[in-house]
């Protein structure tokens, strides 16, 4: 496998930070990753993901949302249509560098960010989502009371996620709110592979279902067992 460091424009104007990785032989296609919440592309899942694809000629592209990882910007700035929107930047880049994606590989929020995006890559072929929402409102029960009554009254407020401090707009709030993806799910037209596990305590389950029911044929749903919601055990990102 060979790895390429990349940098590329986002959606807001700043940097964002990538990496390609590429099998030994020509790709067969080109894979593109969108990690999830508050997450960063060097989440040991998605390390242990993209190397699996590369083992079957899949090349794949995954990159730091705005203000995370290793990309400029700042997060508290962003919101869930921002994302869709550098997923868009980012498979741009792909295509006039390498090849359009024909792949599109989502965990968790991003998950969802790929259904939102995939309309707007016609090359995309097939979508897989991972322990993804159905709906990014699905999120708000991460945030504690005291967060939301803050940001309801300062319009913002800091934030521990997954031991870090994140700072929270009303915007982000008020965005999430607004999306509707029953019609952007419905209106995919293309392979849908959805993994879940029936244990995930971040993402409930239920969500996996809504997707699928929402979903066109081709579409197929995978249980990921007891597997945890990060894909902490080696063999479940396997």
């Amino acid at each position: 496998m060979r790895r390429e460091r990349i940098l590329f424009p986002g959606a807001m104007g700043e940097r964002l930070a990538a990496l390609l990785d590429l099998p030994e032989e020509k790709p067969i296609a080109f894979v593109l990753f969108a990690h999830c919440f508050t997450c960063s592309k060097d989440l040991t899942a998605v390390t242990r993901i993209s190397y699996e694809l590369t083992q079957t000629r899949l090349a794949t592209f995954r990159f730091d949302f705005t203000g995370l990882g290793h990309s400029d910007g700042e997060f508290a700035n962003t919101n869930f249509s921002s994302n869709v929107q550098d997923l868009i930047a980012a498979a741009d880049y792909l295509r006039t560098h390498h090849q359009a994606p024909q792949i599109l590989v989502g965990h968790s929020l991003g998950g969802t960010a790929v259904l939102a995006s995939a309309k707007e890559i016609p090359e995309a072929k097939a979508v897989a989502t991972i322990g993804a929402p159905f709906e990014p409102a699905e999120l708000i029960h991460l945030l504690p009371g005291d967060a939301l009554e803050a940001i309801d009254s300062a319009g913002r407020a800091e934030v521990s996620i997954g031991g870090r401090i994140f700072h929270i707009k009303k915007q982000f709030l008020e965005d999430i709110n607004e999306q509707n993806m029953s019609q952007h799910v419905a209106g995919l037209g293309k392979a849908l592979l959805v993994f879940h596990s029936p244990n995930d305590e971040i993402v409930r389950p239920e969500n996996a279902d809504k997707i699928y029911q929402a979903a066109q044929h081709p579409k197929s749903l995978v249980s990921l067992d007891d597997a945890d919601h990060l894909l902490t055990r080696k063999e479940d990102a396997e």
